[in-house]
């Protein structure tokens, strides 16, 4: 992340800086999609959801989610270019980007028919990005710190609050993220078993991300390998109808299979993807 203007400069100067930088732009897509979401939010529990208003709150969140994780992706890609580097694998390593995997997503979204579960990801980790760019930019733009070259730089406490907040519940919400993502897959599983409108390829898709979130993320892991325990659990339970069983193992195997039969590192030149701990 780009430092804070200098603090020798006007605080006008320092905002219009600041503003004029495409992280900055990166940060106001997150704060849209926070209220946006917000907003929709307001309306589903009103049950208004296909109101004027959700419709709109819900396609722009979207896509402010396509233009953050956009511009992240053009950045990255910059950067690759000025070192004259090319990403591992052609397209494939390109997919296994996850940024890329989230731009992709985004404007799934912003095309299928509404979800609104899939906006729960997103906006959580909106919340952590906005958090890290207000105590990492905007905070030490508007109060600067101007302590003399050597001494120990004066804490400020909104910051300093900001960074616990991250610093405690990240772990816990990007398994909360994990979660969800596997929830919202039996959601679109179910609207697939129902014949709704394009949830067989929504599903497809669907499940070429989270088969990638799975590759990267130990916490999509953490959270298949608790619900693979709980069903064992349920299933192994005296009185469960020899039945139910059978079928659960078909279902371990099958995905066995889809996980062997799917596995990125094979058209990468032997390269596996980087574990990510998000």
């Amino acid at each position: 992340m780009a430092p804070p203007p200098s603090a020798n400069l006007p605080l006008t100067e320092r905002i219009l800086a600041l503003a004029q930088t495409l992280q900055f732009a990166w940060f106001s897509g997150h704060l849209v999609l926070m209220l946006c979401i917000f907003r929709y939010t307001l309306s589903y529990i009103t049950f208004n959801y296909y109101s004027g208003w959700a419709k709109f709150s819900y396609r722009v969140s979207f896509l402010s989610a396509a233009l953050t994780y956009g511009i992240v992706v053009y950045k990255t890609w910059r950067a690759r270019q000025k070192v004259g580097a090319k990403y591992p694998g052609g397209v494939i390593g390109l997919l296994s980007e996850e940024n890329v995997q989230y731009l992709v997503m985004a404007l799934v979204w912003l095309l299928a028919p509404q979800y609104p579960l899939a906006l729960l990801p997103y906006g959580i980790y909106s919340v952590f990005h906005v958090a890290t760019y207000v105590r990492g930019n905007v905070i030490p733009t508007i109060q600067p710190n101007k302590a003399p070259a050597g001494a120990k730089p004066q804490a400020n406490p909104l910051a300093d609050a900001i960074g616990s907040f991250v610093k405690t519940y990240y772990d816990a919400s990007m398994s909360v993220v994990a979660g969800l993502e596997i929830l919202l897959w039996s959601r679109i599983l179910l609207s697939a078993v129902l014949f709704q409108s394009r949830s067989w390829i929504l599903l497809g898709l669907y499940t070429a991300f989270l088969r990638a979130r799975f590759a990267q993320s130990n916490h999509v892991q953490n959270a298949f390998n608790a619900l693979e325990l709980r069903v064992d659990s349920l299933v192994g339970a005296q009185g469960t109808p020899p039945a139910a069983r059978s079928i659960w193992e078909a279902v371990k195997g099958a995905a066995r299979q889809f996980h062997a039969a799917t596995d990125l590192s094979k058209y990468t030149s032997g390269s596996s993807v980087p574990k990510k701990t998000s």
